[in-house]
């Protein structure tokens, strides 16, 4: 439980709009797989930094300043959201330009570290450090970028960033977010060029579905608990622990399986039993989304693109299948959804989406999980050196992610931060400790 209480004193919230007056005024269609139901919304993420680096001055006015001439070169980012015919979106160029909060907390860095050992997520008092007001959380019409940047007492700083989907996945999150770094750090451009090519992931004409998506299944929401009784807790795994956790897998495995593969079938698992909520006849969903640009060639993404380029891998189990069969037979099945995804199932999914009007994910007793390990939030230097902690803000009931931190030794290691009612949590920690405690007992 928290004990540590501080007071942040917020300006009022200013658009920066392109430092240049002359970039295009014009509408851009996103692409068919930007403007799912699933990603019309926002995400949110925070970077904390320590005083020093080799900047000088103030970090408002450096971000504020770089923020402005990277939306010369990312000029759709400063314009607004529109429908248009069959819930088609589009983005309106307008310069209005992005959503920019300057503020001060009586806090410094080292007390937020002692109340968050190792400061990773979940972070009891983020909603001082971020810039949530009636109708932020809105689609249309609004800006599509919100970033708070809150000076600590220490001359460290934090930066609250809250993005709509629709416009870019984490890596266009990063990739946006490094060229204010690049900027910030005097270099004169971005090293990486923003390229928009929404077309090249739009459905094909006819639309000719090739792959069943079970991701997108018709099947109905299953309700969710109050935010009164959900708790958030981070997990950090280390390399022993994901050895450990290998070790009891086939040899056909053990080498083989990524670390995530190996973690997403414990977590899921884990979770499915800790809230026993579903008949051993009903379905349970594990969702991850994989990144296609590994097929950049073949789907032809240029380099510099920032749209979603990501697929929900959806594996379907019985939960009475999912808790009495073994960790391998899961990790097995995540393995093979996850090679069925292919350029030809990008293109499936754009076509199955117009079909069937841009349906969101089926959320049936679904679990989805992010690896953002690998995206580079770790990486993003405004010239203060790079953050303490860089990654997503919060976690949600039905979503988890993973996040690149180092455990109490000072090896690399993985956070999970998860949320569950009281009760559940509980019994996932149990499930989570027993299974660490018989890997370890292994020969």
């Amino acid at each position: 439980m928290s004990t540590l209480s501080f007071t942040v004193l917020r300006r009022e919230p200013v658009l920066v709009g392109p430092a240049s007056p002359t970039t295009p005024r014009e509408k851009k269609r996103l692409s068919d797989v930007d403007d799912q139901d699933e990603l019309r919304s926002h995400v949110r993420g925070i970077f904390f930094y320590r005083r020093g680096g080799l900047a000088r001055g103030d970090p408002v006015d450096t971000i504020r300043r770089a923020l402005s001439e990277a939306l010369v070169h990312y000029y759709p980012l400063a314009g607004r959201l529109r429908e248009v015919e069959d819930r088609k979106l589009v983005v309106d160029c307008t310069g209005q330009g992005v959503t920019f909060v300057e503020a001060d907390a009586d806090v410094r860095l080292v007390d937020l570290e002692a109340d968050v050992p190792g400061l990773m997520p979940p972070f009891p008092w983020i909603e001082e450090l971020c810039f949530e007001v009636e109708g932020s959380n809105a689609v249309l019409n609004c800006p599509l970028v919100v970033i708070q940047v809150t000076r600590l007492l220490c001359g460290g700083f934090a930066v609250w960033h809250s993005f709509n989907h629709t416009v870019a996945d984490a890596t266009g999150i990063i990739q946006f977010l490094n060229a204010v770094a690049e900027l910030a750090r005097g270099l004169p451009a971005p090293t990486v060029a923003p390229a928009w090519s929404r077309e090249l992931l739009d459905a094909r004409s006819p639309p000719t579905p090739s792959f069943p998506h079970p991701e997108y299944d018709p099947v109905p929401l299953t309700p969710t608990p109050t935010e009164d009784d959900i708790v958030r807790r981070a997990f950090v795994f280390g390399p022993s622990d994901v050895a450990a956790i290998k070790k009891g897998l086939p040899p056909h495995l053990r080498d083989r399986a990524t670390s995530f593969e190996v973690l997403a079938a414990v977590l899921w698992r884990a979770r499915t039993a800790a809230l026993r909520t579903l008949r051993s006849d009903e379905e349970a969903r594990l969702v991850t989304v994989v990144s296609m640009r590994r097929h950049s060639s073949a789907l032809r993404l240029p380099d510099g693109y920032y749209g979603f380029a990501c697929a929900y891998v959806t594996v379907v189990m019985a939960a009475g299948t999912l808790l009495s069969c073994s960790l391998a037979d899961v990790v097995e099945q995540l393995r093979e959804a996850k090679a069925s995804v292919t350029p030809e199932y990008m293109r499936s999914m754009a076509d199955l989406l117009v079909l069937r009007g841009r349906p969101s994910l089926a959320r049936a007793n679904v679990f989805l999980l992010s690896d953002l390990r690998h995206v580079g939030f770790q990486r993003v230097d405004f010239g203060w050196g790079e953050p303490v902690y860089g990654g997503p803000s919060r976690v949600n009931f039905r979503n988890a992610f993973f996040v690149a931190v180092k455990n109490s030794d000072g090896a690399d290691a993985v956070a999970v931060p998860v949320a569950l009612p009281t009760m559940a949590m509980d019994k996932f920690a149990a499930e989570i400790q027993s299974l660490l405690k018989d890997s370890i007992k292994q020969p």
